[in-house]
């Protein structure tokens, strides 16, 4: 029988040596992680012996384990064309550990469950209206929808590895709180609680902010730039900042709030409380608002209005006028517009090219490039599974 003591007497014991060995696995398990995860065309084990300098025994090693673990999948034997051994390809192994994206948006609830390799394996997205909603029940309401659809995947033989939840407001990731969500009406709130996923490691970020990371796995057709401002129109207005393909989070994380630049002062009261904040104008509603439309009509009624008057000329100068700002701040001159703004792109762009060109400094000299995102809807969702999954290739050793 093991004692307290014992334990204690046998961690005094372990060398230094054996400690830094134990690291320098972990590292070399997430080298070859990531050689066999970040390229284009799979590569065999002498590939990524060359591709990371390790010695082609310890990547067999390595990938050995990578494959036991399920996180590599080894594709049948291939030959050059050269005297040798086949190469066996390896590629990121399909549903077997997955990653959870979770979203409380103003008008939907979603949950959706993507594999190693980007595949989407199961997605629910319920729609709802949830301004000013009681978290508790909506929050309560997600986590049965998120139980229902993990404890699918798993009956089918795959391993949840965590979760992240995105909300529409001002998220601290250091403790996990939600500080404000305006059009929610929630506030000074810890909603991993409520929940209620039990032992499924849930982390909470910002709704912009993971649907900009799910633009870096670039579309069918477009490469993703490494560094663009993105913004995610909807009923609020979230921004992110992308540099050489890495998040700018600034000093709390709650940088790219867009939608609360105030681009009229004298103009109409915003759920945060300011006055003329870009929402009022180019937010979803805002937008159905200024068409004579329901708050809640879809897309395609505002584009059928569009047809018969230019009710989006608002929202586009609005939009134009809140970019040239952030570009002229930052000197980011390739702007992604996703959630309704994708859509919308083709009748937008000319209002907000034209306050560009006319507002930000640098226009003459650069070209400014406004673009459609590629991720698709609800791209939150996405963002959040492949954070998890991010987080599982830094660490492969705590799967092997």
């Amino acid at each position: 029988m093991t004692t307290a003591g014992t334990a204690r007497d046998t961690t005094t014991r372990t060398s230094p040596g054996a400690a830094r060995q134990h690291t320098l696995r972990e590292r070399n398990l997430e080298l070859v992680a990531r050689a066999v995860f970040e390229v284009p065309e799979p590569l065999s084990r002498a590939g990524v012996a060359a591709a990371t300098g390790l010695a082609r025994a310890t990547v067999s090693t390595l990938v050995d384990q990578l494959v036991a673990a399920g996180l590599v999948r080894e594709l049948p034997a291939v030959t050059g064309g050269r005297a040798g051994r086949p190469a066996v390809p390896l590629v990121p192994a399909p549903r077997s550990v997955v990653g959870l994206g979770l979203e409380v948006n103003v008008d939907y609830l979603g949950v959706r469950v993507l594999d190693l390799t980007g595949d989407v394996v199961s997605e629910q997205v319920v729609p709802g209206a949830l301004h000013d909603s009681d978290p508790a029940v909506v929050l309560g309401r997600l986590g049965r929808l998120a139980r229902e659809v993990s404890d699918g995947v798993v009956a089918s033989g795959m391993t949840v590895a965590g979760a992240r939840l995105a909300l529409p407001g001002l998220v601290d990731p250091r403790t996990g709180l939600l500080e404000v969500a305006p059009n929610l009406g929630w506030s000074s709130l810890d909603p991993v609680p409520l929940l209620g996923l039990g032992d499924v490691a849930v982390r909470i970020a910002n709704e912009a902010k993971l649907a900009a990371l799910a633009e870096l796995a670039g579309g069918s057709d477009v490469a993703a730039p490494d560094s663009f401002i993105f913004v995610s129109g909807d009923v609020g207005i979230g921004g992110a900042v992308v540099v050489d393909r890495e998040l700018f989070l600034g000093e709390r994380g709650w940088n790219g709030e867009i939608g609360h630049v105030v681009v009229d002062p004298a103009g109409p009261r915003c759920s945060c409380g300011a006055f003329g904040c870009l929402e009022q104008y180019a937010g979803k509603e805002a937008m159905m608002r200024t068409a004579g439309l329901p708050p809640d009509s879809p897309l395609a009624a505002l584009v059928t209005r569009q047809a018969q008057a230019d009710v989006l000329l608002p929202a586009g100068r609005a939009l134009g006028s809140a970019l040239a700002d952030f570009v002229n701040l930052l000197d980011v001159g390739t702007i992604v517009l996703g959630g309704a703004y994708t859509e919308l792109l083709p009748w937008l762009r000319a209002d907000v090219e034209a306050v560009l060109a006319d507002r930000v400094l640098a226009a003459p000299f650069v070209d400014l490039d406004v673009r459609a995102a590629q991720a698709g809807p609800h791209a939150a969702l996405t963002g959040g599974a492949r954070e998890v999954l991010r987080a599982v290739l830094a660490a492969p050793a705590a799967w092997v």
